[in-house]
């Protein structure tokens, strides 16, 4: 949960971001062994960030005792010196989560592998569950990771949120590293849980600081995505922890102050007069849901036409997908069909649960009950997720019950 911060502090206090990481990795193996004996210490991430800095000074004396850096550090770092911990004060590192995030979206780095190396060191992501956001295998994801990291110390890249003018060129990744966040969070990839609220938070809160940070346009639309979307959470679950799905949700337990803050930075993104990007057309689409009283009171013929800007703007089988469910709504299911069908000859989501469960709802809602079954039993084989296959079982028991 604070890996991200330790890291952000050490690499602030090393200058040295692949080091920074080994330094956190050898403070939680020194606690695992450490707090089985004495316990677990009043402040764990003081704790850490003091081992972290320890090993940072013996690292440093192993490269070059007499190197003016360390002799530096040296000096500053008198245990007696009035002040020396405050860099260590887990209420006071926050912003360098988000420094850590624009140093990892350097441009130095290609797109790919900004958002890979961001994920997993920042966002705390597995290379599985990175691997899934970029629908490409596991061991590529490694291998851009491990590149990023050796070019980043190459370059010598300095830990610091970039100045203003230096920030427009990475702005793009580091939204887009948020916005997968906080769809890891909202859509649990792996685990036995179906959505991982920490996580989801976290993205928000980094959503807050970077309209702060860099008020721009598309910035307030994903803030507004985040907002509107995480106003469902309540709902999204039962008692039980099981899914609920958007049509049986109790649209009273929706999130009404989170609903006000995103159609505000919904507002505030389209003031801009420049038309709305990828992440204010996915928001548009979310308030739309928002403020719908019910499922069949959605206005489903404005979020296919949003859909149709969605997929000229940022095109992706997802987009489709999600295109074929609005159309399936506002016009009937034999359409919807008819285009997850036509996804499928053109080989598109390939090996994801996605299209087949979709393409089972969509069938059941035409009668074609055998059919509807084999499609799902195909999602079921397919999904990674524990709380997703329990989803998929809890519609088949209804389709055959029923």
């Amino acid at each position: 949960m604070e890996s991200a911060r330790i890291v952000g502090a050490l690499a602030r206090y090393t200058g040295d971001f692949a080091l920074a990481e080994d330094l956190a990795q050898e403070a939680l193996a020194e606690a695992l062994v450490s707090w089985a004996v004495d316990g677990v210490p009043a402040q764990p991430t003081g704790w850490l960030l003091t081992v972290g800095r320890r090993r940072a000074i013996d690292s440093f004396r192993r490269r070059a005792a007499r190197d003016d850096r360390y002799a530096l550090l040296a000096r500053d770092l008198e245990e007696t010196q009035p002040g020396v911990d405050a860099l260590f004060d887990p209420g006071a590192i926050d912003d360098d989560v988000l420094a850590l995030m624009f140093v990892s979206c350097h441009p130095v780095l290609s797109r790919e592998a900004r958002i890979a190396l961001t994920l997993r060191v920042v966002g705390g992501l597995t290379s599985d569950e990175i691997a899934r956001a970029f629908l490409v295998p596991v061991p590529t994801i490694q291998a851009r990771i491990t590149r990023a990291k050796k070019t980043l110390s190459a370059a010598r890249v300095p830990f610091a949120v970039p100045e203003p003018t230096e920030r427009g060129e990475r702005l793009g990744s580091v939204l887009q590293v948020v916005y997968l966040i906080f769809s890891e969070g909202s859509f649990a990839s792996t685990g036995d849980t179906w959505m991982r609220t920490d996580l989801a938070d976290e993205a928000l809160r980094l959503a807050r600081v970077l309209v702060r940070l860099a008020p721009e346009p598309e910035a307030f639309g994903l803030l507004a995505l985040m907002e509107l979307t995480a106003a469902r959470f309540p709902a999204r679950m039962d008692a039980d922890g099981e899914p609920v799905l958007l049509e049986d949700q109790d649209r009273r337990l929706w999130d009404t102050a989170a609903i006000r803050r995103g159609r505000a930075a919904l507002a505030h993104a389209a003031s801009a007069g420049r038309g709305l990007g990828a992440y204010g057309l996915q928001a548009s689409i979310a308030e739309c849901h928002a403020v719908a009283s019910s499922v069949a009171e959605t206005d489903w013929n404005r979020i296919v036409l949003l859909y149709d800007a969605l997929a000229q703007l940022a095109p992706s089988p997802v987009v489709e997908l999600n295109r074929a469910v609005a159309v399936a709504m506002a016009v009937g299911p034999a359409a919807g069909v008819a285009l997850v069908d036509a996804m499928i000859e053109r080989g598109e989501l390939a090996g994801s649960s996605l299209l087949p469960a979709t393409r089972g709802e969509l069938l059941a809602r035409l009668g074609r009950r055998d059919a509807a079954a084999a499609a799902l039993e195909e999602a079921l084989a397919l999904s990674p997720s524990p709380s997703e296959r329990t989803a998929i079982v809890a519609k088949l028991d209804r389709l055959r019950s029923g």
